[in-house]
């Protein structure tokens, strides 16, 4: 098992970020418990990928007597993972108050897009909200578009999920260490905001303007950008060594003494013509039997079909086949724990009988 084993978690059941927290936790051998409404009771998706490995139960959380078994649950576990709008759970009477009463050492994880606090904090909102107030939106993109949305791999997943997960591992190495639970108020802003340090830095030390496609990284140096190749596929470039670069100019023929000044901005441009150019001459395969075995940081660009059938993918068994889903697999890797996939996500509240007679809950109360 993973080296979150023994650790057991409540999953107040949400969408997204929250979810995503609650299934890295549980690839790495935590039992999570997700609790859903229970309207929601039968219902099946085992492609939901969110909720492989965890095991599922149905609540209805306006039932104080449903409130009152939940906490006698909560008093038993180590985390709880909850993703609502800041009051939300206290009216509910299962905020961190009403947790860490029943459970002084309970780690009380929070999702929110703006944080616990703050003018916005009760305000809708989403991913393209939540990194439009962080810089990461406006920095992405070509300089003639608008900012283009990444996704929502920055905000929700990045500055959600895996923040949250981060903060709730700490937060356990705390408590696991002092007996003291404590809450962890993770905001996608702030985790967005995390994620843009290094560009922050960039920028105060005067290496990063601050407009789309303008700097080393954001698309605007013809060594690291992506190139369309004769079959209309792509590879992706990012040469930034001099000796990566060195091999790039090699395996791509040129020879142009204009591309040994690298890092003269002012000619980025029309050596990003003439690469276009030359890089538009032969297919996708034909570049990447060119640059195969080669350091020059030459990638293709592959669809999300053709990442399953990689090589490289395939020989780290980067994806699993759980159940006819092909899926990524758990990960990080570990010398000494294996993390472990479970099972596809369960019916939802299948498994409340079960939970009800390991915790001693009354099962009539739900």
């Amino acid at each position: 098992m993973g080296p979150l084993k023994d650790i057991k978690a409540i999953e107040f059941s949400g969408i997204g970020p929250g979810p995503y927290c609650g299934m890295l936790l549980a690839d790495l051998g935590a039992d999570v418990i997700r609790v859903s409404r229970k309207e929601t009771e039968g219902l099946q998706n085992k492609f939901d990928i969110h909720n492989r490995s965890k095991r599922s139960i149905t609540v209805d959380l306006k039932n104080k007597e449903s409130v009152d078994e939940l906490l006698k649950l909560i008093a038993q576990v180590d985390v709880v993972i909850e993703g609502f709008r800041p009051g939300v759970m206290e009216k509910l009477n299962l905020g961190p108050d009403d947790c860490l009463k029943v459970n002084p050492k309970l780690v009380y994880g929070r999702m929110t897009g703006w944080g616990q606090d703050g003018p916005m904090s009760k305000l809708a909102g989403h991913d393209i909200n939540y990194i439009s107030l962080s810089g990461a939106l406006n920095s992405i993109g070509r300089r003639d578009s608008n900012p283009i949305p990444p996704l929502n791999l920055i905000g929700d997943y990045g500055g959600g999920g895996m923040h949250l997960a981060f903060g709730i591992v700490s937060g356990l190495i705390h408590s696991l260490k002092t007996g003291e639970g404590q809450v962890v108020d993770s905001a996608m802003v702030d985790g967005s905001l995390s994620l843009m340090s290094f560009f922050y830095s960039l920028k105060e030390m005067g290496h990063w303007e601050d407009k789309r496609e303008s700097n080393l990284l954001d698309g605007f140096a013809h060594f690291y950008d992506t190139y369309e190749c004769s079959d209309n596929k792509f590879i992706s470039v990012g040469s930034i060594e001099p000796q990566f670069y060195s091999e790039l100019l090699d395996k791509l023929e040129i020879d142009d003494k204009r591309f040994q000044d690298q890092h003269n901005k002012d000619l980025w441009p029309e050596l990003k013509e003439i690469m276009t150019l030359k890089i538009k001459s032969k297919s996708r395969s034909e570049w990447v039997d060119i640059f195969s075995d080669s350091d020059a940081c030459v990638s293709p660009v592959l669809s999300m079909e053709e990442a399953q059938q990689h090589p490289h993918n395939l020989e780290r068994e980067a994806f699993i086949n759980i159940d006819g889903f092909n899926q990524p697999n758990a990960s990080p890797r570990y010398s000494k724990t294996t993390p472990k996939i479970k099972h596809n996500a369960k019916d939802v509240g299948v498994d409340l009988d079960d939970i009800c007679k390991e915790f001693n809950l009354l099962r009539d109360a739900f």
